[in-house]
């Protein structure tokens, strides 16, 4: 398997993102997608890591499917809250058992209702200098190109980012809709003096309540434009088809703009993410 930046050091990479499944139904789903999008041959696949870590177990398990059935890198996600020293560097160890050598560092969220618990850690970056003294793997990060729901402004925000970037080997971003935000945000970065690879994710907008939640827990902008075309749309055949013309066409403005690649998030549906890789140059062979 492959280290994520040699990947990102031959050119424009393609990535899927997917979670741990809650039930049977979920898990067939889950291997009917991994089996198409496998196909498109993406550089690498990420596993997210349920709020407060309620997907632990299961995070890990889908990261060795992903591996050892369908011949894809995977990388696991990671998040700190609620999580003592000793359990993070018990599943760093879990994971260098299993040969990984990428992992997404997040700060993470609790599950809705529950208070913060101890922990050991109260930052990505914090958690990306406690992997670093016990592993020489990849490290990813979380980017917000239209700032983190949390900032208190727009500078503090870029300060703390451009912070936490520039302890990592690459980036990840949040879903957004216009280019600009990435190439803004790209731009500031550089002007701080922070290189690090970003890769934009593409969220294919099919489900206007489902986009309307996430954008207002990533602090993104749905365009009113996009959600009434959504809305007036008369199929879930047609709005798919709005969702993969849309991420297409972002994702190609990405592309011009120099993005080191593309991160797909699925909601682990293969259709959409498979039509908007196909028209983006990743064909299924």
């Amino acid at each position: 398997m492959t280290r994520i930046t040699q990947q990102l050091g031959a050119g424009p990479t393609l990535s899927f993102e997917f979670s741990a499944p809650r039930d049977q139904v979920g898990v067939d789903r889950l291997r009917q997608t991994l089996a198409l999008l496998s196909r498109h041959h993406p550089q690498f696949m990420s596993v997210t890591y349920g709020a407060g870590g309620t997907t632990r177990g299961p995070t890990r398990d889908w990261v060795r499917t992903i591996r050892r059935e369908f011949r894809v890198e995977a990388m696991p996600h990671l998040t700190c809250v609620s999580h003592t020293r000793e359990e993070v560097a018990g599943i760093i160890e879990e994971y260098r058992a299993d040969g990984i050598e990428n992992i997404l560092a997040l700060r993470g969220d609790l599950p809705q209702g529950v208070e913060a618990a101890s922990q050991a850690f109260d930052t990505a970056a914090e958690l990306t200098a406690f992997i670093r003294e016990r592993t020489d793997w990849d490290i990813g990060v979380a980017a917000h190109p239209e700032g983190h729901p949390l900032a208190v402004s727009r500078e503090a925000d870029l300060v703390h980012q451009s912070r936490k970037l520039s302890t990592a080997d690459f980036a990840l971003t949040q879903f957004f809709y216009r280019a600009e935000f990435y190439e803004a945000f790209v731009s500031e970065l550089c002007s701080r003096g922070v290189d690090t690879p970003v890769i934009p994710g593409l969220m294919p907008p099919t489900n206007v309540a489902g986009i309307e939640r996430m954008s207002a827990l990533n602090n993104s902008e749905f365009p009113t434009d996009l959600r009434k075309r959504l809305s007036a749309a008369e199929s879930a055949a047609e709005r798919r088809q709005i969702g993969v013309d849309v991420a297409v066409s972002l994702g190609r403005q990405l592309l011009e703009l120099g993005a080191p690649g593309l991160h797909i998030y699925t909601m682990n549906y293969a259709r959409a993410a498979s039509e908007v890789a196909t028209a983006l140059g990743w064909p299924i062979s």
